[in-house]
């Protein structure tokens, strides 16, 4: 029997751009030792078109993905939330329990404005920053698991 691997959720708003696009690089980078969601606290029904099309940039295929509600989770053990929400000030989603908790903050991409090409290079900007944090933290999580002694 596989020992369950620590759950990591990433949170956002409308779990459609940032948290997609992090739980894509997590699940990538770290996905044989963490098991990673993402979902939001007002869902919008859909993973924006943009943001699918920028993975897949970086061999990463979020189009089978879909938005879900922080809800789904309550019931279910979760040992990290990550919150993605660009500005502190505004309403980012609060995952009750105890649970350890980071906040990394990254503009919404959704929210971009200008030509078509300058809308896609918001999402890669986004998109590579995100990447650049989170493969940094599946790096963290990769050495741990290294030092750490094998279990009986």
């Amino acid at each position: 029997m596989s020992p369950t691997l620590p759950r990591v959720l990433i949170l956002c708003t409308g779990n459609s751009c940032r948290s997609q696009m992090a739980e894509g690089i997590l699940r990538q980078a770290a996905g044989d030792l963490l098991e990673v969601h993402s979902a939001g606290s007002a869902p919008a029904g859909y993973v924006h078109t943009k943001a699918i099309a920028v993975m897949r940039e970086i061999g990463i295929d979020l189009s089978s993905h879909s938005s879900k509600p922080l809800e789904a989770f309550l019931d279910r053990k979760i040992a990290t939330v990550i919150t993605v929400c660009g500005n502190a000030g505004r309403a980012c989603p609060i995952f009750p329990g105890q649970v350890e908790r980071h906040h990394w903050g990254f503009d919404d991409p959704a929210h971009a404005t200008g030509t078509e090409e300058e809308i896609l290079e918001a999402f890669r900007r986004v998109r590579d920053q995100i990447r650049l944090v989170f493969e940094a933290y599946a790096a963290g999580w990769r050495e741990a698991s290294r030092l750490r002694p094998p279990q009986p």
